[in-house]
Parts: C-alpha cells; sequence; structure tokens
C-alpha cells in the first residue's frame, strides 16, 4: 500500500513538472511568434516608409503617391508632405525602444536608433525661446510646437536614456521639459495648452505626456522636483479630466470651463501607467486603487462601447490602443493580472490574421474592410503594431 501511494506521488509530482515544462514551452513559442510579428513589421516600415532623400526621416503614409488630408492639428486640415510630422516619426522611435529591450537584439538595434535621433534632431527649433520641437522639420518650414509631440519627445529620449545611458538622451529629455512647462500657468487652475501660442483649451493629451516625462524623469535623476511637477499634472487631470467613473474625458476649454467628454483610450492609459509609477515610488496604495479602478473602469467603458463585430472591444486607434496597453503592462508587473493585456492581444491578433494589405500592413480598425485594405497606411498605425508585439514578446519570455 505504502508502495503503490509512493508510486502515485512520483507519477503526480512528474505530471505536475510536465505541464509546467509544456507552458514554458508554450509561452516561449508564443514570445516567439510575436517577436517574429514585431519585426516583419519594424523591417517593412524601413523598407517602405523611409524618405531616402531626407536621412533619418519617413513619410506620412504607404504608398505616398496618393496626397491625403491630415486632421490632428489646430485649425484646417493639412496635406501630406514630403516627410512625416512629429507625431507618427515618434512612434517608429518608441518601437524601436521597446525592441532593443529584446534580449540578443540591442546591438541590431542600436544603430536604428542612432538613425532616429539623427531624425528627432530635424524637429528641433532653436529660433524660438525656450528651445522645443516642432511638428515638422525646422529644414522645411517654420512649423507649430505641440506641447504633447514635445511630450512624445521626452518620453522616447528617456527611453532611449533607459537602454543606453548616453546622458545626450537625458539631456535632451530636460531640455523638452523646459519647454513644456513654459506652457503652464493658473488658468483653470493649471494644466499646459494644446500648443504654444493658442490659449483655448487644456487636453489630456499634453498633459497627460508631460506627466509621464516628469515621472521617467525623476525615474532617472531622482531630483524630487520632477517627482513633484508629476504630481502637479498629475491632480490637474484628475480634477479636471477624471468622470465619475475614473476614465478620462479628452479636454477642458478655457473660455467657459466646459469639458469636451468624449473618451480616447490614451488619455486614460496616461494616467493609468503614471498612477503605477507613482505607486512605485511612493509606496502609496492610493494610487494603486487609482490605477487598478482606471484599469478596469476604461477596460469596461470601450468593450461596451459601439465596436465592429470581428472585435470584441472599440479599438479608436492603434496608437491610443498602444499607450493604453502601456499602463496595462505597468499594472500587470505589479498584479501579475494578464487579462487586460489578454484582451487587447487577442483582437491584434485577429487584425494580423485578417487585415494585412498586399504589403502586409494592417488597416487602422484592425478588421478586412475593402476600402481599407485599398488605402495608403498612416506611419503611426504600423509602427504601433511593431512596438505592441515586442510588448507581447518581451511580457511572455
Amino acid at each position: 500500500m505504502y508502495s503503490t501511494r509512493k508510486v502515485k506521488l512520483v507519477i503526480w509530482f512528474l505530471s505536475g513538472a510536465l505541464l509546467s515544462t509544456n507552458a514554458v514551452a508554450q509561452q516561449s513559442t508564443l514570445s516567439k511568434e510575436y517577436q517574429n510579428r514585431a519585426e516583419k513589421m519594424y523591417s517593412a516600415i524601413w523598407k517602405y516608409y523611409r524618405a531616402p532623400a531626407y536621412p533619418g526621416l519617413f513619410t506620412e503614409n504607404f504608398p505616398s503617391n496618393q496626397k491625403t488630408k491630415l486632421d490632428y492639428f489646430q485649425g484646417e486640415k493639412v496635406e501630406t508632405k514630403a516627410v512625416s510630422f512629429l507625431w507618427p516619426f515618434s512612434g517608429i522611435f518608441s518601437a524601436t525602444n521597446v525592441l532593443l529591450k529584446v534580449p540578443g537584439k540591442h546591438e541590431l538595434y542600436k544603430p536604428f536608433l542612432d538613425s532616429l535621433v539623427t531624425g528627432m534632431e530635424k524637429y528641433r527649433d532653436t529660433t524660438r525661446v525656450p528651445t522645443g520641437y516642432q511638428a515638422y522639420p525646422v529644414e522645411f518650414e517654420k512649423a507649430d510646437r505641440y506641447y504633447d509631440d514635445n511630450g512624445l519627445v521626452g518620453i522616447e529620449y528617456l527611453e532611449a536614456y533607459f537602454n543606453t545611458n548616453n546622458p545626450v538622451y537625458l539631456n535632451r529629455a530636460k531640455t523638452v521639459f523646459k519647454f513644456i512647462i513654459s506652457g503652464w500657468d493658473n488658468q483653470l487652475g493649471g494644466g499646459v495648452y494644446w500648443l504654444e501660442g493658442h490659449h483655448d483649451q487644456k487636453p489630456a493629451c499634453s498633459n497627460g505626456m508631460a506627466m509621464l516625462v516628469a515621472l521617467k524623469l525623476y525615474k532617472a535623476t531622482n531630483d524630487t522636483a520632477y517627482l513633484n511637477w508629476g504630481k502637479r499634472f498629475y491632480n490637474w487631470m484628475k480634477t479636471n479630466l477624471s468622470d465619475p467613473d475614473n476614465v478620462y474625458w479628452n479636454d477642458k476649454k478655457v473660455k467657459d470651463g466646459s469639458i469636451n467628454k468624449i473618451y480616447y483610450s490614451y488619455n486614460s492609459g496616461s494616467m493609468l501607467e503614471a498612477s503605477v509609477l507613482l505607486y512605485q515610488f511612493t509606496n502609496d496604495k492610493v494610487y494603486l486603487k487609482n490605477a487598478e479602478q482606471i484599469a478596469k473602469n476604461t477596460f469596461d467603458h470601450f468593450n461596451k462601447a459601439n465596436h465592429d463585430p470581428q472585435l470584441s472591444m472599440k479599438i479608436d486607434l492603434p496608437w491610443f490602443m498602444t499607450v493604453l496597453f502601456r499602463g496595462y503592462e505597468a499594472l500587470y508587473k505589479i498584479d501579475n493580472n494578464y487579462s487586460y493585456i489578454e484582451a487587447i492581444s487577442k483582437n491584434l491578433d485577429h487584425a494580423w490574421q485578417n487585415s494585412h494589405d498586399q504589403y502586409g500592413f494592417l488597416t487602422k480598425s484592425w478588421t478586412n474592410k475593402p476600402a481599407e485594405l485599398n488605402k495608403p497606411k498612416w506611419l503611426l498605425d504600423e509602427a504601433c503594431i511593431a512596438e505592441l508585439y515586442a510588448r507581447l514578446s518581451l511580457l511572455n519570455k
């Protein structure tokens, strides 16, 4: 009897070990598949979107021979030009910073980072004080300087600093932050505007990205001045743009204090990531509670929102969802709850399997609508696919 029980225990132990080994093997296989997808998309972007006449720069769309109108600026729509504007350019910089973290890939992707730094500096405008980055390269024209764009520049230079320890990148992030806080005033109790010289609204995008720059600067320097700025932006966002469920509206108008109650996933995403960072920096569980509430209620909102039947949630813009994913990733490293990440990854996998065009690029809706398949693809919509799959690869190591 004793011998039989002992044999059963050995079998049970070996079965458990086998299941554990299989799970690890499956996770490794999935990680490799995600990495392959990230690198395939990244390679295609460098092949098709680069602007050969302008080293370090990319085109706005591909194919680039069809002019389109862009609607993400103050005022009237703007026609595509010889190279991309700063916002979509930042997307390929983001993807590079994540790929640099993939084990064994740092030396491969370091030259790509160097090229992108060359490109980024072409948007740097030193003719106005303080120095900042304008929406289009200075060699072509004088352009508006958006505070949210500069937030993206600061974030990517800080991520590049974390990847390389190159102090040049840290100093550039500090310069960017000085530009951003030059836009802070007491209208609406603080916060910065959307762009320099226009005082009509204070949006979540500018303040959310500024908040993340401040917090990442604190992470890089341990200078409490940056932590305090991060808290100021955080408190302003929570006071002015949080709905009752801790999901974030888009902007507040200076003229009458009215709120533009439209929801974009990235606005909650920046607050989610910031909540996690503040919890890590202060050990104050109020921030963790906020993070958990933002995570759940934002997820519920975009699941319940009207969305394509091919998908399980509303994909408002692939890059917006990528910023939200960063927040979920940060929280996952605290609570090990993979459910939010899994939901986004399933929709992304659907897009990968069903919405490729002839060049391998995905539609912006992540569906196989014929009209979208045949349209030029926006650089930012594609760059964030490489970033998402690189992040998923690292999470499944």
